[in-house]
């Protein structure tokens, strides 16, 4: 199966159109299968008085409040159509994360996007779940922080938005028999993908938990993938060898520009280095049947070993374990088949370090 590899820009365009373009080309060279914004509006989504995370306090100017920060870091309707024609001339999906209902419409609505990500932060945000639910055609949903049970709710409440009509009434009651309905369960599989992820940037490795990502797969029955907040590539790729189906990494056109995510962002050579590897992985997990492989044929008559002629052995002299040995290569008789020669007497002459056939 091939994974869907995401390169997360995420804001590390610092609100510029040009660099925006710029990290379009980096993840269409580097072999993306898309490249992805995030689109909000500050007046939307954060209070004027909310304070920032540690790790964008420690990345960018601690006297301004997160509404400051991310209000610069906003992109118009109009540069998310120079993008998505952008991306298209380049040849990678563009897709985004809306972070409030307008910036959903104008994803799915005006700009006919199918494919929503939701992120970790949103996971308990219900009336937007639902609407996010009833909006796009396939959901990617971050699990970043949250818990097994949180996670089954935010599924019921997705459930319930694509199998109820805008007539029934939402309930905690409803989205739980939405979640455990057959048809609930029909349409996540078909829809919804979940990401495993740890919400702290950059991650620490001792809290990455990787065995959560099976551990939901199994717990859900749906798609798993990785959102990798760590330094370097080796956890995404680790991630890809453990099945994930996406693989999702911010990157950016340099690490010491300034902006909240560019130190925990992987540079232009890096994100082409982790896809190159992402893509050998995927070719070398193969089908998981035990046999020969293709290029393995030519070595095993070299590798493996004959039953071979000690000694010189006359014709119908007896074979016994002082004239019969094993040695490479393997073109004569099995070495398996050793006690079944032994006390057998030989149709022919051999000489010593003759292959017995």
């Amino acid at each position: 199966m091939r994974t869907f590899v995401i390169a997360e820009a995420g804001v590390n365009h610092n609100g510029s159109l040009e660099i925006a373009k710029q990290l379009v080309d980096v993840a269409a060279q580097a072999g993306a299968d898309a490249v992805k914004f995030q689109t909000f509006k500050a007046d939307l989504l954060v209070t004027r008085g909310a304070a920032k995370a540690d790790y964008q306090a420690r990345t960018t100017d601690g006297n301004e409040s997160q509404y400051d920060m991310i209000r610069k870091l906003e992109l118009s309707d109009e540069a998310h159509d120079v993008l998505i024609a952008h991306a298209r001339e380049r040849k990678v999906e563009f897709f985004s994360t809306p972070f409030d209902q307008q910036s959903l419409i104008l994803l799915t609505k005006r700009l006919g996007l199918g494919l929503i990500k939701i992120p970790s932060g949103e996971i308990t945000n219900a009336p937007y779940l639902l609407a996010v639910s009833r909006a796009a055609k396939k959901i990617i949903l971050s699990t970043g922080a949250s818990s097994l049970g949180e996670v089954e709710a935010a599924l019921g409440v997705l459930a319930f938005g694509m199998t109820q009509d805008f007539m029934s009434p939402p309930t905690g009651d409803a989205f739980r028999q939405a979640f455990a309905s057959r048809a609930g369960q029909a349409v996540l599989k078909d829809r919804v993908t979940l990401l495993h992820c740890t919400t702290e940037y950059p991650a620490p490795f001792e809290d990455v938990n990787l065995n959560a990502m099976a551990m939901m797969k199994k717990a859900f029955g749906l798609n798993v993938g990785y959102s990798d907040h760590t330094l370097g590539t080796h956890v995404s790729i680790a991630a890809t060898a453990l099945g994930a189906t996406v693989i999702e990494k911010h990157f950016t056109l340099n690490r010491n520009m300034p902006g909240p995510d560019h130190k925990a962002s992987l540079e232009p050579a890096e994100l082409h280095n982790m896809i190159s590897a992402i893509r050998d992985i995927e070719l070398a997990m193969g089908d998981g049947v035990k046999r020969p492989a293709a290029s393995e044929w030519k070595n095993r008559t070299v590798a493996r070993r004959s039953l071979v002629a000690l000694s010189s052995i006359s014709e119908g002299e007896v074979f016994n374990p002082e004239n019969v040995g094993c040695k490479r290569p393997g073109t004569g008789i099995s070495p398996m088949d050793y006690w079944h020669l032994l006390g057998t007497r030989s149709a022919r002459s051999y000489a010593p370090d003759e292959v017995i056939i």
